[in-house]
């Protein structure tokens, strides 16, 4: 009996030590297992491509801005870059605070983004200041190589390329309509904080065009969106037209500006065809969907294709179309001929 109790003791601690060495067996194939396939995982995400990280910087809220975001992340998604599944998107807008454009700078640099893309110039300038090594793009820059982003449009050099918006041609175009198309036209306001880079390149430009057809300009300065209505109000009785150049701070208040040319008849002409859309009369101009969209080619020929951005050309607008706002032009005094509506295409006539 005691040898059976005896036997039946051993029995059972060897079996105890056998489930010990199983379970202990089974971990270790499990780590290994854990770790092999982590390894797969990696591999397979190497092969396929690895979870990219864009940091977007935008310096304002304004309806052109905001398409050419749209179109940057369609383009990604067309080629294969999806949020949620192999990308991942931090966006951050400025407010058109300098300050906050350096703080969003900053931490993109330090957060491990694949690539900064920046959406106006002052963001794209902080960006481009806070690294050398992160790949910089900008969208929605008039000037780029004035804001010392890139050493020429054909050659960029460094670690930033992009897309400008404004198209050789598109100002001295709309400044030949306004002259041909009001009558007894002797002057134009322009409403501009020339504290923005790209504003002053605007602006240069304008009264240049100007000059040349025999006008005067008026300028009304601001430095920021609370003094727009006012300064739009300073032009009554001054100007017969009033220019928007693609100045984010004005833009951001185009509907002060809008109210003033409605009800004192006199018409506003805009620099973006985005501002047509939102009461502008008139604007030579692109979308700036597709100005987004060439960006985010851009971003998949150095995420994908693994160029440098010195090696990707800085682009300018594909198209350059006549818009007009029907509606707009009526309650601002503006006539609007039938040979005027010849020249629009009929995506660019809004009423």
């Amino acid at each position: 009996m005691k040898k059976s109790r005896r036997h039946l003791v051993m029995t059972a601690m060897m079996s105890l030590l056998i489930l010990f060495a199983a379970a202990c067996g089974n971990g270790g194939a499990s780590n290994s297992s854990g770790s092999e396939g982590s390894g797969e995982s990696t591999g397979s995400k190497s092969a396929e491509g690895k979870k990219v990280k864009i940091g977007i910087t935008q310096v304002v809220n304004h309806a052109s801005l905001d398409e050419a975001y749209k179109g940057f992340v369609q383009a990604l998604k067309d080629s294969g870059y999806v949020e949620g599944e192999n990308l991942v998107l931090d966006y951050q807008n400025a407010q058109g605070d300098q300050t906050n454009a350096a703080t969003i700078a900053q931490k993109f640099a330090t957060g491990g983004v694949d690539l900064i893309l920046g959406i106006g110039t002052s963001v794209s300038q902080a960006a481009a200041k806070e690294t050398k090594d992160i790949p910089v793009l900008f969208t929605a820059v008039t000037d780029p190589a004035g804001a010392g982003l890139v050493q020429s449009m054909e050659s960029p050099g460094g670690n930033v390329t992009g897309t400008t918006d404004l198209h050789p041609e598109a100002i001295s175009k709309l400044m030949e309509f306004i002259k041909n198309s009001i009558k007894n036209m002797t002057t134009v306001g322009i409403i501009a904080n020339e504290g923005e880079q790209n504003t002053v390149v605007n602006v240069q430009k304008a009264e240049e065009s100007l000059t040349k057809l025999g006008l005067s300009v008026v300028k009304a300065p601001v430095t920021n969106s609370s003094e727009v209505k006012q300064a739009a109000e300073s032009l009554i009785g001054k100007v017969q037209a009033i220019y928007v150049p693609s100045d984010n701070t004005v833009v951001s208040a185009l509907n002060s500006v809008i109210g003033v040319g409605n009800d004192n008849k006199i018409p506003v002409f805009v620099a973006e065809k985005d501002s047509v859309k939102n009461g502008g009369v008139a604007s030579f101009g692109f979308e700036y969907f597709d100005l987004g969209y060439t960006t985010g080619k851009m971003a998949v020929e150095i995420l994908k294709d693994g160029k440098k951005p010195s090696e990707v050309p800085a682009r300018i607008p594909e198209s350059l179309d006549l818009a007009l706002n029907l509606k707009a032009a009526e309650a601002q005094g503006f006539e609007v001929t039938d040979a005027m509506k010849q020249q629009v295409k009929p995506e660019n006539l809004f009423q």
